[in-house]
């Protein structure tokens, strides 16, 4: 990888903890600019705006991550019921990456710019998409498999269970203890065994 390659990538990552851990609006570009420990005219070479850093933080880090941590496990377990709860199960309980008082990246990026910036909301939109799209063919599978009912809709489990994934995240930032992420757990295997 060439210098300015290797300089641009770490600028996304330590541009993204530190936004992950302050929020996007209140970061700025001078301590995004001190936590990479480059120039301001580094920064300006390799993004024009800290929106476009923006945009290359979901597309190059939380796209992959999400493919990585939320898409590629739920193929590792043949019942996509008992996948999905597992997935679910890591990202709160063991995943290390994702920090309970700081909740979900990809959540607090929606909630925080979705409204001022049509960019960053084509953009998350996207990577939600992907993910919704790959446990709803999962399910499907399951379907086919006999793993889940033939009545169940795919799609509106799928949703479901997002929706209380990220609702479950900001609970866990108010009470700041993954204790909160219990009840949720609990009763998503409930629900998830009437699937069958």
């Amino acid at each position: 990888m060439k210098k300015a390659e290797t300089t641009r990538l770490s600028i996304l990552h330590k541009a993204f903890k530190l936004i992950y851990t302050k929020g996007y609006q209140t970061t700025s570009i001078d301590e995004i600019i001190a936590t990479t420990q480059v120039t301001k005219g580094a920064f300006y070479y390799h993004f024009k705006t800290k929106d476009e850093m923006g945009l290359a933080i979901i597309n190059e880090i939380l796209k992959p991550s999400l493919t990585e941590s939320f898409i590629d496990p739920l193929y590792t377990i043949e019942n996509p019921l008992d996948a999905i709860y597992t997935l679910m199960e890591n990202l709160l309980m063991k995943t290390e990456f994702l920090k309970v008082e700081y909740g979900c990246p990809t959540s607090n990026f929606t909630q925080e710019m979705t409204p001022w910036n049509v960019d960053f909301g084509r953009a998350l939109k996207e990577i939600t998409k992907l993910w919704i799209q790959s446990m709803t063919s999962l399910i499907e599978k399951g379907k086919e498999n006999a793993f889940v009912r033939k009545d169940v809709n795919a799609k509106q489990v799928t949703v479901f269970v997002i929706s209380g994934y990220w609702g479950i995240r900001n609970f866990g930032k108010l009470e700041n203890t993954k204790k909160a992420y219990l009840p949720y757990l609990n009763q998503l295997k409930t629900y998830l065994h009437t699937l069958q």
